[in-house]
């Protein structure tokens, strides 16, 4: 029990000495030279012993930048580095020109448009010690003397007392998705990694191993349950880093749903599709399985932990793409829901190993490994191409690109299907498939399904009421994000209450003496889309809203940036931290958490044309019968109030 204390500490304590810097403490201003023109300068002191690296792109090093977050200014000529230069031949890059000491950077900028009195931006800039490389980023806001446009702070309404709204209805704490759930969605991933052939025939290759080589049925129990026990908590580990960085959910909401990262997660899983297609096999680099296959041999704890550690490593072309599923659907709620899931996955994987130790006698029952593991393998293929598609459609939606509308993404989703009915039956071939070999029962029925399912996919293309496809809310793009375009639904079938201003929304409330419905959603919100296709969408509810309340939709991930005059560089938040608000999205989401302390979608809210909470928010509410009560419950009382 010392050794696996002694390496837990070692794992954590690891952690922590690389998440530490070396930086250099800079402070930043400006200085106006004409009208629209500016120098703006760095100043620092470097770490003794620690060098700034100049410009060498002979040798592909970057110099300093600096980078400005307005895009209507621009730089002039390059940054001008003030201070002791110095030649050194620097273990990583040769022979450098470097300062240490006191620096300044300088750099001309000018307005092509509107000057704003503070823009964001931060400073790149490369460090050297010896052997030792950092590459370091450093946040700023300058402020610009003669400012041409006044930027508006409207994001805190002073009026918003959460703990006391008008009417008691309503869900005051609104909950994220259930940990129990998470844990399931992780163990359920995990059952199905199991099926893999990178783990599944392991199994009883590992337990015959424990029960027939440990000298004794007692110590080979005991060193199986340990395997298992050291699979789930590597899995467990593997979530450290999202605690110790102390990433907060608003930011995660962010990374979850930012265009470059979703286009990343696309292609990865377009390049594992084709893996488990049998196009190619995907490892981890050999080298770390084979170091951690040499430790597994000391015959000791640290040996069944390095035997669990190669196990998850070299299992990784197969567990990798559900794990990367599992972190996507979870990152959005905080770093504790990923530790969850991950547990309920790692638990899955460990489980088996666990259990046919203690009944041995299991083993023989278990199905010999064969053909329907590599049927099992390009069957998850065909559902990694749908996946695919999703983390496309993400970033084509927050980013308004156009081209994944909802009929494009449910026509190649017909594809695939027809792809995999064609593949379960036997009439696509792909490689390794042994063509001797005819389709069984259990195919035949999940082709059946597949053909089921390409029926009921077919109306969602044409323009008639039929195209909600509820059984899929969320998944595909919204109704409105049609081929044939907004009118096809009627901005959600609320037309024309529905805003996506805030302020708009209040005006009109006020000449309309009305409730402010506030929906805080997202385009890639899949809850969201469930709610407005599922909810919203059944008569009672889509009527009392037309006619009761003023709904104003907040878009938290929309990165279409905001105009000039809305943009704040450095908003500071209740709880002291910075923040530059520059896209539709920063506004909304801050909107959210500043005002109602929530970062989750959907968020529903009530607030009347004083701005006060008129009920409790709720968040996904499925029963439309709920829905609509608290709907009334929050017009009855602004009625009451007004």
């Amino acid at each position: 029990m010392k050794r696996i204390v002694a390496l837990l500490t070692l794992l954590v304590l690891s952690s922590v000495v690389f998440a530490q810097d070396v930086t250099v403490n800079w402070t930043f201003s400006s200085k106006k030279l004409d009208s629209v023109k500016y120098e703006i300068t760095a100043s620092g002191n470097i770490p003794q012993g620690w060098y700034l690296f100049f410009k060498d792109s002979a040798q592909g090093l970057d110099p300093a930048v600096f980078n400005l977050d307005y895009e209507k200014l621009e730089k002039q000529e390059a940054v001008v580095y003030n201070g002791t230069a110095q030649q050194v031949n620097d273990q990583n890059f040769g022979k450098q020109t470097v300062y240490s000491g006191t620096i300044e950077l300088k750099q001309i900028v000018y307005f092509t448009g509107a000057i704003l009195p503070s823009v964001s931006g931060s400073l790149d800039y490369s460090l050297g010690k010896g052997e030792q490389f950092l590459s370091n980023n450093a946040p700023f806001v300058l402020q610009f003397e003669g400012a041409t446009v006044k930027t508006k702070n409207d994001i805190l309404i002073s009026s918003i007392d959460l703990a006391h709204p008008l009417a008691p209805c309503g869900d005051a704490t609104i909950q994220n998705e259930s940990l129990w759930m998470i844990f399931f969605l992780g163990f359920i991933g995990g059952l199905i990694g199991l099926l893999t052939p990178c783990v599944f025939p392991m199994i009883p290759v590992t337990v015959s191993f424990f029960t027939k080589r440990s000298g004794s049925r007692g110590k080979g129990l005991k060193n199986a349950v340990l395997y298992g026990f050291f699979i789930f908590l590597i899995y467990i580990l593997a979530s450290v880093p999202f605690h110790l960085f102390g990433v907060q959910p608003e930011i995660l909401n962010n990374i979850s749903t930012n265009a470059p990262l979703n286009v990343f997660f696309f292609a990865i899983f377009i390049l594992f599709a084709i893996s488990f297609f049998g196009y190619f096999e995907i490892t981890l680099p050999g080298g770390l399985a084979n170091k951690a296959d040499s430790k597994a041999n000391l015959g000791s704890l640290g040996g069944i932990f390095f035997m669990a550690l190669t196990l998850v490593i070299v299992s990784f072309s197969c567990t990798g793409v559900i794990l990367g599923t599992l972190l996507v659907g979870s990152l959005t709620q905080g770093p504790w829901p990923v530790t969850v899931g991950f547990a309920g996955f790692g638990l899955a994987l460990a489980l088996p190993f666990a259990l046919f130790a203690i009944f041995p006698q299991w083993l023989a029952k278990l199905p010999k490994s064969g053909g329907w593991l590599d049927t099992v393998k390009k069957f998850l293929a065909f559902l990694e191409l749908g996946l695919a598609l999703k983390f496309l459609s993400n970033a084509d939606l927050v980013m308004h690109w156009g081209i994944l509308k909802r009929e494009v993404f449910i026509g190649i989703w017909i594809l695939i299907s027809i792809g995999l009915a064609l593949f379960l039956f036997g009439y696509l071939r792909l490689p390794h498939d042994d063509r001797s070999q005819k389709p069984g029962l259990v195919r035949k029925l999940i082709g059946c399904f597949a053909i089921l399912f390409t029926l009921y996919l077919i109306p969602g293309l044409t323009k008639t009421k039929y195209a909600n496809l509820k059984w899929l809310s969320g998944f595909p793009p919204p109704l409105s994000y049609s081929i044939y375009g907004k009118e096809n639904v009627n901005n959600k079938g609320l037309h024309p209450n529905v805003l996506n201003d805030y302020a708009a929304a209040l005006d009109s409330a006020r000449k309309q003496n009305k409730p402010i419905l506030i929906d805080f959603t997202g385009w890639a919100c899949v809850n969201c889309r469930k709610m407005e296709e599922n909810v919203w969408t059944v008569p009672e509810v889509h009527d009392y809203i037309k006619e009761n309340f003023i709904l104003v939709s907040l878009y938290v991930d929309d990165r279409e940036n905001l105009s000039v005059d809305q943009r704040i560089p450095a908003y500071k938040t209740k709880d002291g931290a910075t923040k530059n608000i520059k896209t539709i999205g920063d506004k909304w989401s801050t909107f959210q958490a500043e005002n109602f302390n929530q970062v989750t979608q959907p968020l529903y809210v009530v607030v009347d044309t004083k701005e006060r909470l008129v009920t409790h928010p709720v968040g996904y509410t499925p029963d439309w019968k709920e829905y609509l009560e608290w709907l009334k419950c929050g017009r009855e009382t602004f009625n009451k109030e007004k």
